[in-house]
């Protein structure tokens, strides 16, 4: 799996948010607050910040007491949701669908390898919320998975 600098930092952004704002309206965070903590390159975090407005997981406002914050409580923003604002689907082979490729003969079941790959790879985004990474409190799959010397390898 391959993610995108604009993925990483939108979801360095998102956990930032997490942590520092809280739920809700209860302090915004202004975008140059977090590039530097996360070491985002700000008018790269624009941007990402616009998407993620547009996309439904943050809100912002402007002015002096202007700022972002998400637009629901982090336990119910999947990594998934936010990869997906940022990237679209999270599978795609030379651009399309798994579902959608037709490959024939020898190589048929390819097609079906790189359907369950996405399968797997949703299961743990979608188990993964912004607030599990802000706290440091990952699911028990997860934390098996990453616990497991060949998964470093």
């Amino acid at each position: 799996m391959r993610l995108s600098a604009r993925v990483d930092y939108a979801l360095r952004a998102v956990t930032e948010l997490a942590s520092v704002a809280g739920v809700g309206r209860g302090r915004p965070v202004t975008a140059e607050q977090i590039a530097r903590a996360q070491e985002i390159p700000p008018k790269f975090l624009e941007s990402i910040l616009l998407q993620l407005r547009r996309g439904g997981v943050v809100q912002a406002q402007r002015g002096p007491e202007g700022g972002y914050w998400l637009a629901r409580p982090a336990e119910e923003i999947s990594l998934a949701e936010v990869i997906r604002v940022i990237d679209g689907p999270l599978a795609h082979i030379r651009g399309q669908r798994p579902e959608q490729l037709g490959y024939t003969g020898a190589a048929r079941a390819l097609q079906d390898v790189w359907i369950a790959l996405r399968a797997s790879e949703r299961q743990i985004l979608e188990l993964v919320t912004v607030a599990d990474v802000a706290q440091g409190s990952l699911p028990e799959p997860v934390t098996k998975l990453a616990a497991d010397p060949d998964a470093w390898t």
